[in-house]
């Protein structure tokens, strides 16, 4: 029987994957639309298999190394993204982990994964991040740069956009993050892009109701743990 942090990890998720479907619905959208990425990053190898027990979707890690062991160690029962900020010399080590990078926020990022991604005969699959509100802590495109850099990366034969991802300014309460939610979705629908990871623990459902089809869920599941600077999946 499970101890009871691996319980709680089950009726953590659960109780989530509630208030997505009541989001979802909302806003007049299928649960289904929605993909919830439990975020477990500093969270022991145990509590992770917990959740994968528990059904999680996908998992999300912040840095290649830590994803690297926990994989080696878990294997791939479900999609694993980064969505952190990634290190040129890092996407060597980074392409054959993850199934969806949230985090390509520069085109010299882009064309390392082309050189990378042509030499290992694959695609990557990556979102766009968006520095929506050009905040100086974040990495990511103007909203102004989007239409240049989708257009830059279009030329790059093994490198595939398929959405964008934002990380928006903190905020007290969720609410204040619509707008921000709003801007993003429609820069999407703009330019064609169906995925929106938008939305965190204290956020999701009001990023939801705005379009996202990624939520990045770590606390609400896990529990609290150390935040690092400008956290991608609190």
């Amino acid at each position: 029987m499970l101890e009871s942090p691996m319980l709680d990890i089950a009726a953590n998720l659960e109780r989530v994957r509630e208030r997505v479907a009541r989001a979802a619905e909302r806003a007049g959208r299928k649960p289904e639309d929605v993909l919830l990425i439990g975020v477990s990053k500093v969270v022991e190898v145990e509590r992770i298999r917990a959740a994968i027990a528990a059904g999680v979707a996908a998992l999300g890690e912040n840095r290649v190394q830590e994803a690297k062991a926990k994989i080696a160690e878990l294997g791939r029962p479900v999609p694993w993204h980064l969505i952190g900020h990634l290190q040129t010399n890092k996407v060597k080590d980074a392409l054959p982990l993850f199934d969806l990078i949230h985090s390509l926020d520069r085109l010299e990022l882009a064309h390392e994964f082309e050189r990378r991604a042509a030499a290992q005969s694959r695609t990557v699959d990556t979102l766009l991040q968006v520095n929506i509100a050009g905040e100086a802590s974040k990495g990511g495109f103007a909203p102004d740069a989007v239409s240049g850099a989708l257009e830059a990366i279009a030329r790059l034969s093994h490198v595939r956009v398929r959405g964008l991802m934002v990380i928006p300014p903190e905020a007290e309460r969720a609410e204040e993050s619509r707008s921000w939610f709003r801007q993003l979705r429609e820069m999407a629908d703009k330019h064609g892009l169906r995925e929106r990871s938008m939305g965190m623990s204290g956020d999701f459902e009001v990023a939801i109701e705005e379009g996202a089809t990624m939520v990045r869920v770590g606390t609400a599941i896990f529990g609290q743990r150390p935040l690092r600077a400008v956290d991608p999946g609190a």
